[in-house]
């Protein structure tokens, strides 16, 4: 039976927010890690987050030893490692940065009916694409990666297997995948998460 294992990207330095670790960080009182892994929801069997850090509490965590050229990739890898041992070819990832507050609902379930059909998928909102928040074939995924140099982003993966856009704008007035990179991302997600009607979301979260 093929599963799904959900992979929630926090290896990030936060150099332009001071050195703050995101997954630590709150927005709407939430903090992102918790508001992520619980919006990934049941869609997933297993769950886990790939961080520079040696653990989180309440979440298993993949030490990311890999190079910082890599980037997201270094996680990527690192969570490929961790799973060999019972993962199948046929199973599935979606991985989501930490610091996307606002993923849709159906975010999980619709990357990965794309990346079933098509090897891998990608999230779009309009013209923004989101080469890290994205779903893989294990088999097509390991493939791709063994000639991929250190410097090669998600993006070129991606680019290498003709992943699938999976676009959102239809659906969400606002870009559901905006993330947190600078003081004024902070701000704007803390506005957005404040606004009328989100009390009632937050208070399902921290349920």
């Amino acid at each position: 039976m093929t599963r799904a294992y959900g992979l929630i990207l926090a290896g990030g330095e936060g150099s332009r927010l001071g050195g703050a670790r995101k997954a630590d960080l709150r927005i709407g009182g939430v903090r992102l890690i918790v508001r992520v892994a619980r919006q990934m929801g049941d869609g997933v069997d297993d769950l886990r987050v790939a961080s520079g850090q040696v653990a989180m509490d309440g979440f298993d965590c993949i030490r990311d030893e890999a190079s910082a050229a890599m980037g997201p990739l270094a996680g990527i890898r690192a969570c490929l490692h961790a799973i060999q041992k019972t993962a199948s070819g046929d199973d599935m990832l979606v991985c989501v940065a930490v610091d996307t507050p606002f993923l849709p609902a159906d975010y999980v379930p619709r990357l990965l009916s794309a990346a079933a059909e098509n090897g891998a998928a990608y999230a779009a909102w309009g013209e923004n694409i989101y080469p890290t928040n994205s779903a893989w074939r294990l088999s097509a995924l390991a493939d791709a990666l063994e000639d991929a140099s250190e410097s090669a982003g998600p993006n070129a993966i991606l680019t290498r297997l003709k992943a699938l856009r999976v676009d959102w704008s239809a659906e969400a007035p606002l870009d559901p995948f905006a993330n947190l990179n600078t003081l004024n991302d902070l701000i704007a997600l803390q506005r957005r998460a404040l606004a009328p009607g989100y009390d009632r979301f937050i208070h399902r979260l921290q349920q």
